[in-house]
């Protein structure tokens, strides 16, 4: 009884030590912005990348062989591939700039095997950057949206990570694939960034992303509200990348809150 005591006050005391260590070291910065559904703005990639953001988000569709980027098929334009609007920017920008790390995540819409086998022909040029098992390097390729069983990611490169919803079980090798948790802002709380979160919502968030950090991975929430209170609001609680499709205004705000800091 007493042992069992002990151990759960060393429990109490390491998570305290954690979650004290954490809010005061973290720093937020252009680093820790996420661009969802970056190709919908007028400036795919290229307006992210010179903001200094650090994850770029691209929706994927096979389509001849080729890999073309929109949100649905009935969106698909030809001249709209993955190649031509991320794959070959990003590597003209890394012979002028080696130090900008990015996460590129790649939301599969459909046929995953398929898309991954083009995407590891397409990456072809840019591997020499990519991290893998072990070694981080310079671009983190995170697969996203329909994905593989987690007992088959052993199936791929080591440079191929996955986005995880913490739906399915993984072995501790499985989870060595995953690179990211990503979740839905709406399966915990109905706030639309106006006004105060509910307390229980947002006892229940800071639970979730607690929880991920011990289990070692980094979490972001998409369909969370985009503006500034929310913004404020995922940074107190400790989420990693916070999503936008407000580019500029997330940039802007970031920047401003670094100076003060």
């Amino acid at each position: 009884m007493v042992n069992d005591l002990i151990k759960l006050i060393c429990i109490g005391v390491f998570l305290f030590i954690n979650n004290y260590t954490q809010a005061q070291s973290k720093k937020y910065t252009v680093a820790n912005a996420h661009s969802h559904n970056d190709y919908l703005n007028d400036q795919p990639f290229e307006r992210a990348w010179k903001n200094g953001f650090g994850s770029i988000e691209a929706d994927i569709f096979p389509v001849n062989e080729i890999l073309c980027v929109a949100h649905s098929k009935k969106e698909i334009k030809p001249e709209r591939t993955l190649k031509k609007l991320y794959l070959d920017p990003l590597l003209d920008a890394l012979k002028n700039d080696k130090s900008h790390h990015v996460k590129l995540l790649i939301d599969i819409k459909e046929d995953h095997k398929l898309c991954l086998d083009l995407l590891i022909r397409e990456i072809g040029p840019l591997k020499k950057y990519l991290s893998a098992a072990k070694k981080s390097k310079t671009i983190t390729i995170l697969i996203s949206g329909e994905r593989p069983e987690p007992k088959d990611y052993k199936n791929y490169p080591d440079y191929i990570f996955f986005d995880d919803d913490l739906k399915m079980p993984h072995t501790d090798a499985e989870w060595k694939r995953v690179g990211q948790v990503s979740l839905s802002f709406t399966k915990f709380s109905a706030w639309k960034g106006v006004d105060s979160i509910a307390s229980k919502d947002k006892k229940l968030i800071k639970q979730v992303i607690d929880s991920v950090h011990l289990a070692g991975k980094t979490i972001r929430f998409w369909a969370a509200p985009d503006n500034e209170i929310s913004w404020l609001l995922q940074m107190e609680l400790g989420a990693d990348l916070i999503g936008t499709d407000k580019i500029d205004e997330l940039a802007g705000f970031l920047r401003r809150r670094s100076k003060d800091e």
